[in-house]
């Protein structure tokens, strides 16, 4: 049978390096978005089915995994907003967009993707495998970064008690922070600082390590830095 994932909030960097990966290895992909058009030749290349989604819309989301027929086996989470300035000077309702993406986007993607996986037979010791995409400030907040200090410190909270509850029953869950500046055409690390920022590949092969960890030795949670990253 084939392995299925989605990816929601899906781009043209990580996700993309995830996409190919995971369809090299007998995945079918289907990658949700609010816009899905970036995603045109992402699909015609990898054969993932588009979907157009807002994943901060419950009714939106519950479609989406409607939508999906048959197991599902990995759900990636990615929705996240963004908000800079000082906090005397931040939009009220800015915010709340902000932490409606990443906070209760990432809540109404894991509710939808847990309901469908704890029903399912387990395969491999897994009934299958939600990774929500942290950062660094749902470690430490930085200044000028309120709103996403707050959504993603609700997302690694939201995946720690996912954790906590969904292991026992055979769902693998893991927040991941990613630590540093990804490279990405048109952003690349000078040429005198060689693998400065984060490799898209390297990231996607570090899913996918996590998806395939045996039940014993289960992570749910791991940080991904370059090695001259200050932490």
């Amino acid at each position: 049978m084939q392995k299925t994932a989605l990816i929601v909030g899906a781009g043209s960097g990580n996700s993309a390096s995830l996409t190919r990966l995971l369809t090299a290895n007998g995945y079918q992909m289907h990658l949700a978005a609010r816009d899905i058009d970036k995603l045109s030749e992402l699909s015609a290349e990898t054969g993932a089915v588009l979907h157009r989604c807002d994943a901060k819309e419950p009714a939106q989301v519950a479609d989406l995994f409607a939508a999906i027929e048959g197991r599902m086996d990995v759900v990636v989470c990615n929705p996240s907003a963004r908000v800079r300035g000082p906090i005397a000077e931040l939009d009220p309702e800015a915010v709340r967009n902000a932490l409606e993406v990443t906070a209760f986007g990432s809540f109404l993607v894991a509710q939808q993707a847990a309901a469908r996986m704890l029903p399912q037979d387990a395969q491999n010791g897994t009934r299958g495998t939600i990774l929500l995409t942290g950062a660094s400030a749902g470690v430490k907040g930085f200044p000028q970064s309120a709103a996403f200090a707050m959504g993603k410190f609700a997302q690694r909270g939201l995946a720690q008690s996912m954790a906590r509850e969904l292991h026992p029953k055979g769902v693998h869950v893991a927040w991941v922070n990613i630590d540093g500046g990804i490279r990405n055409p048109g952003r690349e690390e000078p040429a005198d600082k060689p693998d400065s920022m984060l490799d898209p590949d390297a990231v996607a092969q570090t899913y996918l390590d996590l998806i395939r960890q045996h039940r014993s030795a289960w992570s749910d949670e791991i940080t991904i830095r370059p090695w001259v990253e200050r932490f």
